[in-house]
């Protein structure tokens, strides 16, 4: 059954405007069409980024959704897809973000807006360490595309975590995934997204 239904998830300090949410948002609109897309700010706490998810989401149909996750988003969109055996495209997916984010408790500004800031709070932490999945239920309904060149996240970490999925994995590249572009239509392929 095709997707009638994509979500995105951006990672930790960015948003919808990043890059990616901006171009795959105007691929949808352009070539997909019947297609539902919500792409929405997610606030610092996990746990309720997590309910903000599991609300927007809970009328959408298993089997004819997906979910594309950035860095800390495709942390989040690996939790959901397990929850709800959906499609899962992750980008340079945070393995362990609970690790990694401990040192960023305190004010961050807003990748996109500098002038924005918010507190990551220590109890972020727990609630990190609550959405946490074992091993993939159904490591055939995820893509992950992956950069040696990630310069925040180890290319290595990532690739061990996704095994037995469908796995692109770039020479070079960023975090960023700056030619994401180049790799679109692969996503929009595996997404198997209805057209009209």
């Amino acid at each position: 059954m095709s997707t009638t239904h994509l979500l995105y998830l951006h990672g930790f300090r960015s948003s919808p405007q990043s890059a990616k949410a901006r171009q795959m948002a105007a691929r949808v609109a352009r070539d997909y069409p019947a297609v539902h897309w919500w792409c929405p700010q997610l606030p610092p706490s996990p746990a309720e980024a997590a309910a903000l998810i599991a609300q927007g989401t809970a009328d959408w149909d298993s089997r004819r959704m997906a979910v594309v996750g950035s860095s800390l988003g495709g942390f989040y969109a690996t939790w959901l897809a397990e929850q709800r055996g959906c499609r899962a495209v992750v980008l340079n997916p945070a393995v362990d973000p609970a690790r990694d984010l401990a040192g960023y408790i305190g004010e961050q500004s807003a990748w996109h807006n500098p002038a924005e800031h918010f507190f990551f709070q220590p109890q972020y932490i727990g609630e990190l360490r609550a959405l946490e999945v074992g091993l993939l239920s159904h490591p055939e309904h995820f893509f992950a595309l992956m950069a040696k060149g990630d310069e925040v996240l180890d290319w290595r970490e990532m690739t061990a975590r996704y095994p037995g999925t469908r796995l692109k994995l770039l020479e070079g590249g960023d975090h960023a995934l700056s030619d994401f572009e180049v790799h679109m239509q692969e996503v929009l392929d595996f997404l198997d997204l209805e057209t009209m």
